[in-house]
């Protein structure tokens, strides 16, 4: 079942590549588990199919970078994007978007937390196996209070929708 506005995230982890070694986060892939992370925070979530992929790359992870302080003014504390690929691969990635520090790149590695939102997605036919599903979400102290899945294209996952959306 495909998680909705007023549900609870579900329990998972999530890894992250950790650039500064800071106490509680050594240098490299972290792992997290995400009600940890949510508590008593404003967090807008964005999932997409993968590194590197075109619309990924030159439009979803880009528009959250740009738009990343506008969020923050109306009260988001963190931005994290969320993909099926290692930590390694999402670090790297976050580097090539200019995105470290302002978007948390959070590894799904074996998609466990896309299936659990019910928002992965079978890429099969694209050589690319179980993905996940292009989304956005508000969570307010671990609560979805705001959802857009992209049903085809990309039209109501990016920035500009999340921030018009934010009150």
């Amino acid at each position: 079942m495909t998680i909705k506005i007023g549900d609870h995230l579900p329990e998972g982890t999530l890894s992250e590549f950790i650039e500064t070694a800071t106490e509680g986060c050594s240098l490299g892939p972290n792992t997290f588990q995400v009600a940890d992370l949510v508590k008593g925070k404003k967090i807008v979530i964005f999932g997409l199919p993968g590194a590197y992929t075109p619309t990924c790359s030159a439009k979803h992870v880009p528009g959250y970078v740009e738009h990343a302080d506008a969020l923050k003014a109306k009260g988001v504390d963190e931005i994290w994007c969320i993909s099926v690929n290692d930590a390694f691969v999402m670090g790297a990635w976050g580097r090539d978007q200019h995105a470290t520090g302002i978007v948390r790149m959070m590894a799904d590695g074996n998609a466990d937390f896309s299936r659990a939102l019910g928002l992965s997605a079978d890429f099969s036919k694209h050589n690319m196996g179980t993905r996940s599903q292009r989304y956005s979400m508000l969570v307010v102290d671990g609560v979805v209070t705001q959802l857009n899945v992209e049903t085809t294209g990309f039209e109501v996952s990016n920035a500009e929708t999340m921030l018009a959306q934010l009150a």
